[in-house]
C-alpha cells in the first residue's frame, strides 16, 4: 500500500488548484464585461445592481438551477459507482458513500438548495430585502457550480481500482489499530471489517482476473502481502482476545470447514489473520494456474515476504504456515502440470530457505530441502521431470550457501540432495532423465574443489561410482561445453543451470580423474587375479 498521506495530498492539490482555476477564470471574465459595460453607462455598483428589483426576482430561479445541479452530479455518480461496483466489488459502493468528501459536497448542494428557496420566498416582499440571504445565496450557488467540476475530479479519482484498492487495504489495516484503544466490542467490530477488507481485495483480484486485467489483480495481491507484512509488526501489541474466534469468525466460509483441533491450533498460533489472508492467495492461485502465470509469482514472492518477516520477527507459526502454503502449491501446479510455474514458484520457496539459512533456522533450511526432494520426485512420478530438476539445481545452490555460512546442516542437506534421485529413480523407466540431477551433483563438487574441501566432493564422487563411464563422459562434455553464464531464452531466473565459472570448470578434470583411478584399481585388481590363477 501506498502512504496514505501522499493520496490525500495529491487529492487536496487537484481540489484546491482546480476551485482556484475555474474560481479566478469565472471572476475574471465577468469582472472584464462588468468594467467594460459600466464604462459605457451610467456608473453603478454591484450592490445597487444585487438589490435592485430585478435581481430580487432572479432569486425564484435559483431553486430551480441547484436542483438541477444535483439531479446531473446524482446521475453523473450513481452510473459511474453501479459501472465500478460491477465491474470490481461491491462494496466500492459502501466506500464511496462514506467517504466524507463525498458526503460534504452532496450535503452542501442539498444545503444550497435550502437556502436558496427560503430567500427566494422571502425576496418577493415589499417591505423587507434579504440583503444577507440574497449575498449567501449567490454565493452558495456560484461556489456549487465552482466546485462540481473538482468533484466530479474527486469521483474518477476515488473510484479508480487502483485508488479503490489502496483505500480498502488501509480501512483495513485501521481496524486492525482499533483493539489496542477499545473493548471486546470493538475488537470483534474491527474483525469484521478487517476480514471484510481481505475478501474484497480477494475479490477485486478475481474479478480482475476475469477480465484479464492483470495490473488490477496485481496489485490487489501487493496490497494483501502488505497490509499481512503490517499486521505482523504490530500483533504484539494486541490484546488477547483479537486472536480469539468469535462465533462469526468461526462461520467465516475459510474457516468453517475445518475442526476444531485445527480451529484451537490456529488460536494457540495466534494467526488466523494470516491464515485468512494465506487462503485467498490459494484461492487465486488457483485460478490463475495456466492462465496468468504472472499472478502465480506474484503470490509465491509475497508468501516469501511474509514468511521472512514473521521469521525476523520470531513469529514461528507464521513462517511455518507460509511454508505449509508453499507446498500446497507446488501441488497444485503439479497437479495441473504447469512446469514453468513449478520452476519459478520454486525459486522463491529456495530463497525462503535460504532465508532461514542467514538467520540460523537450520532446522528450517532442512525442512525445506526435504520438501523440494519429494516434490521433485512427485513430479517425476507424474511424468514432470523437470521439475526433478528445477530442485536439484536449487538444492545444490542451497547446499552451497550452507557451506558458505558454515551451517551445522550442512552434512544434513548434502545427504537430501544425493537421495533425491535415488529414490526417483527406483524401478522407473525414466532414469535417464535424471541427468540433470547428476550435473547439479557434480556442480556442487566442483564447488567444493574451488574451497579445497575434497572430503565432501569425494562423498559425493561415491554416490556416483557406480555410474556408465559413456554416460559419466557425456555429462562432462555437455558441462564443458556451456560458456555463457544467461540462458539463451528469456526467463525469469535469468541463469543458465549447466553453467559453470572457469574455476569450477577447470576443476572437472580432478572430479572425474577420480573415476580414471577407480577403473584403473579394478583393472589392476582383475590382472592380479588373473596371475594368480595362471
Amino acid at each position: 500500500m501506498s502512504d496514505p498521506r501522499k493520496t490525500t495530498r495529491f487529492y487536496v492539490k487537484a481540489w484546491f488548484w482546480s476551485f482556484i482555476g475555474i474560481t479566478a477564470v469565472s471572476c475574471a471574465v465577468y469582472l472584464t464585461t462588468f468594467i467594460v459595460d459600466s464604462a459605457a453607462q451610467a456608473q453603478v455598483s454591484l450592490s445597487e445592481l444585487l438589490f435592485a428589483a430585478g435581481g430580487q426576482g432572479a432569486l425564484a430561479n435559483l431553486p430551480e438551477v441547484i436542483a438541477g445541479i444535483l439531479g446531473i452530479t446524482l446521475t453523473v455518480v450513481a452510473i459511474i459507482v453501479e459501472l465500478a461496483a460491477n465491474r470490481y466489488t461491491p462494496r466500492i459502493t459502501e466506500l464511496f458513500v462514506k467517504s466524507p468528501v463525498n458526503i460534504i459536497v452532496l450535503g452542501f448542494f442539498v444545503i444550497c438548495g435550502l437556502i436558496c428557496i427560503w430567500v427566494s420566498l422571502t425576496a418577493g416582499s415589499a417591505i423587507f430585502v434579504p440583503r444577507a440571504g440574497t449575498v449567501v445565496a449567490v454565493f452558495a450557488i456560484s461556489l456549487s457550480l465552482i466546485v462540481l467540476l473538482p468533484y466530479f475530479t474527486f469521483v474518477f479519482g476515488f473510484l479508480s481500482p487502483h485508488n479503490v484498492v489502496e483505500h480498502m487495504g488501509r480501512c483495513s489495516l485501521k481496524a486492525i489499530g482499533i483493539p489496542r484503544r477499545q473493548g471486546p466490542k470493538a475488537q470483534n467490530r474491527a474483525k469484521r471489517i478487517t476480514v471484510s477488507g481481505i475478501e474484497q481485495l480477494a475479490d477485486v483480484a478475481l474479478n480482475a482476473i476475469e477480465h484479464k486485467d492483470k495490473g488490477i489483480c496485481s496489485h490487489a495481491v501487493d496490497t494483501l502481502g502488505d497490509l499481512t507484512r503490517r499486521y505482523l509488526a504490530m500483533k504484539d501489541q494486541l490484546p488477547a482476545q483479537w486472536f480469539e474466534f468469535d462465533p462469526q469468525l468461526r462461520e467465516n466460509p475459510d474457516f468453517v470447514s475445518m475442526q476444531p483441533e485445527v480451529i484451537d491450533s490456529i488460536e494457540q498460533g495466534r494467526f488466523w489473520l494470516e491464515m485468512k489472508v494465506l487462503r485467498q492467495y490459494q484461492m487465486l492461485y488457483g485460478e490463475t494456474l495456466n492462465r496468468m502465470r504472472d499472478i502465480n509469482y506474484l503470490i509465491a514472492i509475497n508468501t516469501r515476504k511474509i514468511a521472512e518477516s514473521a521469521m525476523e520477527m520470531a513469529q514461528q507459526q507464521t513462517t511455518d504456515l507460509g511454508m505449509k502454503f508453499f507446498n500446497t502449491f507446488l501441488r497444485a501446479t503439479i497437479n495441473e502440470r504447469d512446469v514453468r510455474t513449478a520452476y519459478n514458484v520454486l525459486n522463491q520457496y529456495r530463497l525462503l530457505a535460504e532465508a532461514a539459512l542467514k538467520a540460523n533456522r537450520p532446522a528450517l533450511a532442512v525442512e525445506a530441502a526435504k520438501h523440494f526432494k519429494y516434490y521433485g520426485q512427485l513430479g517425476f512420478s507424474t511424468g514432470l521431470p523437470f521439475v526433478l530438476e528445477t530442485t536439484a539445481y536449487d538444492l545444490c545452490t542451497l547446499n552451497e550457501m550452507a557451506f558458505d555460512l558454515k551451517a551445522t546442516c550442512r552434512d544434513e542437506l548434502l545427504k537430501i540432495f544425493l537421495q533425491v534421485d535415488k529414490e526417483a529413480a527406483e524401478g522407473h523407466e525414466l532414469e535417464a532423465s535424471l541427468r540433470g540431477v547428476r550435473k547439479a551433483q557434480i556442480k556442487l563438487a566442483t564447488y567444493y574443489l574451488t574451497h579445497d574441501e575434497r572430503e565432501l566432493a569425494r562423498v559425493i564422487y561415491e554416490d556416483m561410482i557406480d555410474e556408465l563411464p559413456a554416460r559419466l563422459n557425456s555429462i562432462r562434455e555437455e558441462l564443458e561445453a556451456i560458456t555463457s553464464k544467461e540462458f539463451w531464452e528469456i526467463s525469469d531466473r535469468g541463469v543458465n543451470f549447466d553453467y559453470l565459472e572457469p574455476e569450477r570448470r577447470r576443476k572437472l578434470d580432478v572430479f572425474f580423474g577420480w573415476f580414471g583411478e577407480q577403473a584403473g584399481a579394478k583393472d589392476s585388481a582383475r590382472g592380479s587375479r588373473e596371475l594368480r590363477r595362471r
